[in-house]
């Protein structure tokens, strides 16, 4: 655990560093946030119906020219992720509606060629992400209450619903428009490949939930 926080530490320190040096090295630096709308997807005992919420992004990215019109765009973010669903337990209902806290660092190519006065993009490439906070909150018929998220990679014992592995690993896919001033807008869709449900070491089950999300980001490079 802490040998993975140091390394987000010192991932953060990079970025901070380049972005100092950023007009030494003919590199841009940028501000990013944007809406998402995101689900957990897979399986428990059957397929998850779980439903769509409103996130959130915001964090700094850097822009690497690597060609002509192809540039590299590291960045790192603050993300929120999760869904909500309703379960029924014989005549119980509960509803559950998660919140996911990430650490994100993506690893996106672009492709920016001029456009009118001022650029496209299509961008894709790998993130990666480690959970630091969350909520889980809970509706038993008419009682409400609150859970923290557990991140862990296992556990042992009775069923856990807090329970969710830190780390977080999928693909970015996205495009926009950047105006002449640096101001831009993208359309982003975002698919994990990992699972993020912890394993239950006690029980058997095949489970598999992965993070997805889609919406919209404003930028603006400096």
């Amino acid at each position: 655990m802490l040998t993975l926080k140091f390394k987000w530490l010192a991932a953060i320190a990079f970025l901070l560093l380049a972005g100092f040096t950023a007009q030494a090295q003919g590199v841009s630096f940028g501000l990013r946030g944007g809406f998402d709308l995101q689900n957990i997807n897979g399986k428990d005992y059957g397929i998850l119906e779980n439903s769509l919420v409103p996130r959130f992004n915001a964090g700094l990215v850097l822009e690497i020219p690597v060609a002509p019109d192809f540039f590299f765009q590291p960045g790192l973010l603050y993300s929120t992720k999760g869904a909500k669903t309703d379960k029924l337990f014989g005549l119980e209902n509960l509803a559950i509606n998660y919140t996911l806290g990430y650490i994100e660092l993506p690893l996106s190519f672009l492709y920016k060629p001029v456009l009118g006065n001022g650029r496209f993009f299509l961008g894709f490439g790998p993130y990666l992400g480690y959970g630091i906070t969350g909520k889980a909150k809970y509706k038993l018929n008419s009682i409400s209450y609150n859970e923290d998220i557990d991140f862990t990679s296992e556990y042992n014992g009775s069923l856990q619903l807090n329970k969710f592995k830190p780390f977080d690993f999928g693909a970015n896919v996205f495009f926009g428009y950047e105006l002449a001033g640096g101001l831009s807008f993208q359309i982003n869709t975002q698919l994990g490949l990992v699972e993020i449900n912890a394993e239950n070491t006690s029980n058997s089950t095949e489970a598999s939930f992965k993070n997805a999300g889609f919406g919209i980001s404003l930028g603006y490079r400096l």
